[in-house]
């Protein structure tokens, strides 16, 4: 597995962005500029990624590529197809988004209609829209599974990897934002192997983080920095190495780069890396 993080850090250019990376004992990292950013821009970190022998992990895109608003959405799939050429060429391992929803105010938000039949085909028109204007040879195209939209569980991850039907398509796998239940919160060792096994050969980048039950009522579930849940991090790191011995473990939802640094130390420890 190679370890890395979401945060870009504080930097002041792109080897300056590498070299912090590096001095963390990190193996990949997140692309931390855009297409909107321009060619020089991108390939002076991507030069720097290399020459630190740092893996491009992910390009994010993190639009509505399904808003309501027809001209929002297209400009958001468009967008989608110039991130997905962009990772393509820096060599990333995958370009990742959520579905989106056209249902409600928050655009990564949980509506009931987040599960209709309606959703589900135009999620796969999008995907494959996305994927076949970009073309890419290299970079796969994920979107992250996610408690309160698809793909919510490894069944429905499995099944919109079959619906989409291209070989660029993968796996983001977040654990996390799949425990959405007391049986896999309690028994989430039994969970994460059902997701490598059900999601074997497809898994292109993984989510690295905790879990833990706050005591209100009724069940609530709180995500949190590794070590402060129950997440059985040993088996997630076997599980993913076994799957990809360079598979990229990214950090994920902290808030300073301090608290990063510390949670990198405590993983490496932990788990003897």
């Amino acid at each position: 597995m190679l370890l890395g993080i979401s945060s870009s850090l504080e930097h002041a250019d792109p080897r300056d962005w590498a070299a912090k990376h590096k001095a963390l004992g990190l193996g990949s990292v997140n692309f931390p500029v855009s297409i909107s950013d321009g060619e020089e821009n991108v390939m002076a970190y991507k030069k720097a990624a290399d020459e630190a022998g740092l893996v491009i992990a992910e390009v994010g895109i993190w639009r509505n590529t399904l808003a309501a608003d027809m001209q929002e959405r297209r400009r958001w799939i468009d967008y989608s197809i110039e991130q997905l050429r962009m990772a393509d060429a820096i060599g990333a391992v995958c370009c990742v988004n959520v579905v989106g929803t056209p249902y409600g105010p928050r655009w990564d938000g949980g509506y009931r209609d987040n599960f209709s039949a309606e959703l589900w085909k135009s999620a796969v028109r999008m995907i494959r829209e996305i994927i076949d204007a970009a073309k890419p040879l290299h970079t796969k195209f994920c979107i992250e599974s996610m408690p309160w939209m698809i793909p919510s569980s490894p069944e429905e991850y499995l099944r919109l990897i079959e619906d989409v039907d291209r070989t660029e398509f993968g796996t983001h796998l977040d654990v996390v934002n799949m425990i959405t239940s007391p049986k896999k919160y309690f028994y989430n060792d039994e969970f994460l192997q059902e997701c490598f096994e059900k999601l074997h050969g497809t898994i292109c980048s993984c989510h690295l983080k905790d879990i833990r039950l706050k005591e209100e009522y009724t069940f609530q579930l709180q995500e949190c920095a590794c070590g402060e849940g129950i997440l059985d991090l040993e088996l997630y790191a076997k599980l993913a190495n076994a799957e990809d011995s360079a598979m990229p473990m990214i950090i994920e939802h902290l808030t300073t780069d301090e608290e990063y640094a510390a949670s990198v130390r405590y993983v490496k420890d932990r788990l003897m890396l």
